[in-house]
């Protein structure tokens, strides 16, 4: 038997070995296009219907209970919410008290120094990372690390740290400076102060993270051609680096804001507010009427005012970010 007969033999046995398959039942081009778009069109289905579930339950959470609670300002509510209208009976309470008072004034002094120390630490350490320093991985490390810790883990530590009895002053006093006073955590002129001081060293690190990322976004041959004329590492940066990354300043100045208006468990696990009412701020007010006292209508009210702080900071910082990205657009 020639080649060619076995081959063409070997061909038709593999053929009638095979199953078959009508042309009516394969698919066609357009059915497959058809199953495609209709795969395609239920997946967007859902992912849109997810979407709006989730805006819808953040929406009625943060509008409705923002409504709620500004309407249980105006009303005498204790520990169960009463509708009647009290007019704005709880606001002139507060604003009147003492406590209220204190509690804005720390904030002032907090907020400043918490803000500026955490920006100015940050800025020098990623400046300082940024110029591939030796310790530059000890420094990230350092300053990282305490990003991971919450608030309440930093005021405990800080408490121990100044703590005059077991603190800094007793550890200085017991290398021989008897003379040597740190107890700025049970002096009311200075215990905002040792507040101020746990929180730079928390947030410092998080300032740097997004300060240092934003001076390495920058294109490198701005830093080549500001060294070619001779300019000195720090005029660089104060004149050329970081105005360039202005946009980052700002948003790090503004979260850091945040962060100063809403602190209160840092407070709590430092010095509770004292001594007396040395350290007390809003966020304290707000928890003492609601929870110890159990005045909700007066606790809501400082919550309002407390809201009003806040909004003072994120509708500039809103309309900074809407007249930038209008400038971007007319300039592109």
């Amino acid at each position: 038997m020639s080649t060619a007969k076995r081959t063409n033999d070997v061909t038709q046995v593999l053929h009638l070995t095979q199953p078959y398959i009508s042309p009516s039942t394969t698919p066609s081009g357009s059915a497959r296009r058809i199953s495609r778009r209709w795969r395609f069109t239920l997946t967007e289905g859902l992912s849109r219907l997810l979407a709006g579930l989730v805006l819808a339950t953040a929406v009625f959470y943060v509008v409705g209970f923002t409504a709620w609670t500004t309407w249980i300002s105006f009303t005498d509510s204790t520990l169960l919410p009463d509708y009647t209208f009290v007019g704005f009976k709880h606001y002139a309470r507060l604003l009147g008290s003492r406590v209220f008072q204190v509690a804005y004034g720390n904030l002032v002094i907090y907020g400043v120094g918490f803000i500026v120390g955490a920006a100015a630490i940050g800025l020098l350490l990623a400046v300082l990372i940024d110029l591939k320093i030796r310790a530059e991985n000890a420094l990230r490390t350092i300053y990282l690390y305490p990003m991971a810790l919450s608030f309440v883990v930093t005021g405990t530590v800080w408490a121990w740290l100044l703590n005059p009895d077991i603190g800094i002053e007793n550890f200085v006093r017991g290398l021989g400076w008897v003379n040597f006073r740190f107890d700025w955590l049970i002096d009311t002129d200075f215990a905002i102060y040792a507040v101020v001081i746990a929180a730079v060293w928390q947030a410092s690190g998080f300032a740097m993270a997004l300060l240092l990322a934003g001076l390495r976004s920058l294109d490198g041959d701005i830093y080549k051609a500001a060294q070619i004329d001779g300019a000195s590492p720090a005029r660089m940066y104060l004149k050329i680096m970081v105005p360039a990354i202005w946009p980052i300043v700002v948003s790090v100045l503004v979260i850091l804001l945040q962060i100063a208006i809403k602190t209160y468990d840092l407070v709590r696990a430092l010095t509770a507010g004292g001594p007396g009412i040395a350290t007390t701020l809003p966020t304290n007010v707000v928890y003492d009427y609601m929870f110890q006292r159990g005045e909700m209508g007066a606790g809501a009210a400082a919550a309002v005012m407390l809201l009003l702080s806040l909004l003072l900071v994120i509708l500039p910082y809103a309309l900074f970010q809407r007249f930038q990205k209008r400038k971007q657009y007319r300039h592109d």
